[in-house]
């Protein structure tokens, strides 16, 4: 059967059908979690988890699946697995957030972050309530998106300072790079975000 073929019979209920068409995307996935996740985060969240995550999310709601071919198929799949993804680096975020919050009071204005870096750590850590959750998912999946609309350098930069809480000098042995360096693209990367992500229209940003 072909791919196509694949999603019209599972929609019609073929679970063998279904097992097949998930195994065809399982490397797409992978790849993509791989992606979206920090060597750090890799270490505490499996991708091959998020993935299996997914495939369950898509087994349970199939049902809700409007799509007829292979490429909407995948874009469904994709759009859950960012949202489990999401919810991996809200939690690491969560955990991380009080104690870069302290680096940066310790490092006052005259720290190597540019100035109104704090916004990016202002993410949502005490709401428990449904809402609550889905805000902080809702804004990593922002965040998360958002960092792949920078250079790779820019984005590891901010990745290892405000989701992994490295301090600066961390930031410096890890990248290989001087503190001059690290610094400029902390502030470029972050000067970039603000005009991806305008923390004037969202509280949490």
């Amino acid at each position: 059967m072909s791919t196509t073929q694949l999603v019209v019979a599972s929609k019609q209920g073929d679970n063998s059908a279904f097992g097949r068409l998930l195994e065809q995307y399982r490397g797409y996935l992978l790849m993509l979690a791989h992606r979206h996740l920090s060597d750090q985060l890799r270490r505490r969240v499996d991708p091959v988890d998020i993935v299996q995550v997914t495939f369950l999310e898509a087994q349970r709601d199939l049902n809700s699946f409007r799509g007829e071919t292979p490429a909407e198929f995948a874009g469904w799949l994709r759009g859950m697995l960012k949202n489990n993804v999401a919810t991996a680096v809200t939690r690491h975020v969560m955990t991380q957030k009080r104690s870069v919050k302290r680096e940066i009071a310790a490092d006052g204005p005259a720290g190597n972050d540019s100035a109104g870096a704090p916004w990016i750590t202002q993410l949502p850590g005490s709401t428990t309530s449904p809402s609550g959750v889905v805000i902080k998912a809702e804004t990593a999946l922002a965040l998360v998106e958002a960092l792949h609309q920078l250079p790779e350098t820019q984005a590891e930069a901010i990745r290892l300072r405000y989701m992994e809480g490295l301090s600066l000098a961390q930031i410096v042995e890890r990248m290989g790079k001087s503190d001059t360096a690290v610094a400029g693209l902390l502030k470029r990367g972050l000067q970039k975000l603000r005009t991806i992500i305008d923390p004037k229209n969202n509280p949490y940003m």
